[in-house]
């Protein structure tokens, strides 16, 4: 009850709201979706398939005023064909969570729906909702502020020592994202998992594994997982900061980053590229060296043109497949 009031009050929704129920309803997403419309007296329609063509027919013939959807779908949506044709002047408000938003699709989605609020939810299952920020245009991948029942730090981001949630790190400063769990909308802990409960829980705080840090606005920005943190030649890198550049790229339709092991530099950077059309490594080389917003020493030193990325249920990227090979290579 506690998501579904703040849920309702962080996006913006009005009474007799319209919404689309696709997301799966054992998901935080799903159910956060339906309860939210039972409390503004809204209508829930739903899909039981996903393709953005049917989506496409059920906003239009439905007059749906919000989305609240994973970026992935989003991602179908904007480059669905029926879109040229299809009317979805209703859609007032867009909303997102599951996993980051890249620059380039909050562009595409603006440009595509105009919406009055696009927001991006971050949270978690174990606590719904950690931050919200209620319009990402103005700057794109930015969590914005604590929701209205959360209270967030940074602290120093350790594999080797117990941190404590007192080890706040300085504004500007990269370290793990922790959640207080005195909010309403936080679990007890984790069923029978005494191990899992010893790892994320302390002194009540909830260890979220996620890497971010707070802008001179005072503002969080997500920069990935604790674990998918690259250290190459003793430099930290961060997958994200690199998969925003290239998902810049005109010909590039999905990309995400690893490290793999290298016995000069410890690790070096990989990039799996989804081309939309043909690209070359050595274009997207060029491209990565003439970017402003990435050192020289992030940029990756191989690129793998793959069919797709692999991706949890809510649109996360399943690094470790791609670490361990499970991909499907294909010719640029």
């Amino acid at each position: 009850y506690a998501g579904a009031l703040a849920h309702v009050v962080q996006c913006g929704y009005a009474w007799g709201e319209r919404t689309l129920g696709v997301m799966p309803l054992y998901h935080t997403m799903g159910i956060h979706a339906l309860t939210s419309m039972a409390v503004v007296n809204g209508c829930f329609v739903c899909q039981p398939e996903w393709s953005a063509a049917g989506a496409l027919r059920l906003i239009a013939a439905e007059r749906l005023t919000a989305l609240y959807l994973i970026p992935t779908l989003y991602w179908d949506l904007v480059h669905a064909p029926e879109l040229a044709r299809a009317d979805v002047s209703s859609v007032g408000k867009l909303a997102y969570a599951g996993a980051p938003m890249l620059a380039a699709l909050t562009e595409a989605c603006t440009a595509a729906f105009r919406p009055e609020i696009f927001v991006n939810h971050y949270g978690s299952t174990e606590v719904y909702t950690f931050s919200v920020n209620r319009d990402v245009r103005p700057k794109p991948g930015c969590a914005g502020r604590p929701g209205i029942h959360s209270e967030l730090r940074v602290v120093t981001a350790s594999a080797e020592r117990r941190v404590g949630p007192e080890e706040v790190v300085p504004q500007g400063t990269k370290g793990e994202i922790i959640a207080s769990l005195g909010s309403d909308e936080a679990f007890a802990g984790y069923w029978n998992r005494p191990d899992a409960d010893a790892k994320a829980l302390r002194d009540g705080w909830y260890f979220t594994g996620d890497m971010g840090y707070v802008d001179a606005d005072g503002d969080l920005y997500v920069a990935g997982r604790v674990d998918d943190m690259i250290i190459s030649g003793g430099e930290n890198i961060h997958p994200v900061e690199i998969e925003e550049v290239l998902a810049r790229h005109p010909r590039v339709r999905d990309v995400a980053v690893v490290g793999e092991g290298d016995a000069k530099w410890g690790e070096r950077v990989v990039a799996f590229v989804v081309p939309g059309a043909d690209v070359t490594a050595e274009e997207l080389d060029r491209f990565c060296r003439e970017s402003p917003d990435l050192a020289t020493f992030k940029r990756p030193r191989r690129f793998v043109f793959v069919e797709a990325i692999p991706k949890t249920a809510s649109g996360k990227i399943l690094r470790r497949l791609l670490r361990d090979g499970h991909y499907a290579e294909v010719r640029s």
